[in-house]
């Protein structure tokens, strides 16, 4: 079972889209996904139909006691993805975490606590901060997907993702790669866009996917109906970029899997 960490620490860069989209598009060629929604907020929840009255078990019970994986994983309305929502208890969480002596691998332990077999990849929609929640979505992940918004001050903030990484590899995870960076919320339109997305592959080389997710107005839509993008318009430019950037992870993931 191969585990991805969605992660970046810049709110509003497209994290929780880009876990349900992907996730969806994974599920859809086959692979049985499980997405943990490990955000306070519980946007990656309500936006694939939990509703808050639902989400008997969350992630909080995941990371503060010792349930197991399937105990707390509840089926969506996409087929083969699954997921383990997450409610407000998990905004307090990380203040609760201290506590114990490996707070840092937590959620490492849920995951190893699960049956062999179930689903093939894991995505961790983690919170938009380099916390403890975030810290531990590392510590469990054999890799990152970082998604990147086409602005200024993103590189900044990548800057700062990319030294927590080296960090946890050199304490806690030395096996933690790079799975790719998704350029978002692309405006060719904006010549600032361009000229972002040329440093960020000058520097990154191939590490960067090739395909860019546009602004959107249909990812925009898909949450308030519970639905992905790919359910809710699979013909908008949106689903289209996310099916190719499903199409790109498929192709990484068996170098992945050797790797883990």
């Amino acid at each position: 079972m191969i585990c991805i960490a969605i992660a970046n620490q810049k709110g509003g860069v497209g994290k929780t889209t880009t876990a349900i989209n992907v996730g969806t598009a994974l599920a859809a060629t086959g692979q049985r996904v499980l997405l943990i929604d490990l955000d306070p907020q519980g946007n990656a929840s309500t936006g694939l139909g939990i509703g808050r009255n639902e989400r008997e078990h969350s992630t909080y019970d995941l990371l503060l006691t010792e349930t197991n994986l399937e105990d707390v994983a509840m089926p969506t309305k996409v087929p083969r993805l699954d997921i383990v929502p997450a409610t407000q208890d998990l905004s307090g969480a990380e203040i609760e975490l201290i506590e114990f002596d490996a707070r840092t691998h937590r959620l490492d332990a849920a995951i190893s606590r699960h049956v062999a077999g179930r689903w093939d990849v894991v995505l961790i929609d983690c919170p938009p901060s380099l916390g403890l929640l975030t810290i531990n979505a590392m510590v469990a992940a054999h890799a990152l997907l970082v998604p990147l918004q086409c602005e200024f001050f993103a590189l900044e903030g990548l800057s700062q993702l990319l030294t927590t990484v080296e960090r946890i590899r050199s304490r806690f995870n030395p096996g933690l790669s790079i799975l790719g960076v998704a350029l978002t919320m692309y405006d060719r339109r904006n010549r600032l866009t361009d000229q972002v997305s040329d440093d960020v592959r000058a520097v990154l080389g191939r590490v960067v996917f090739d395909t860019v997710i546009p602004r959107n107005v249909r990812l925009s839509e898909a949450p308030s109906h519970g639905v992905p993008a790919l359910i809710y318009d699979y013909r908008c430019a949106g689903s289209e970029a996310y099916i190719a950037l499903a199409r790109e992870v498929i192709d990484r993931l068996p170098k992945l899997k050797k790797a883990a």
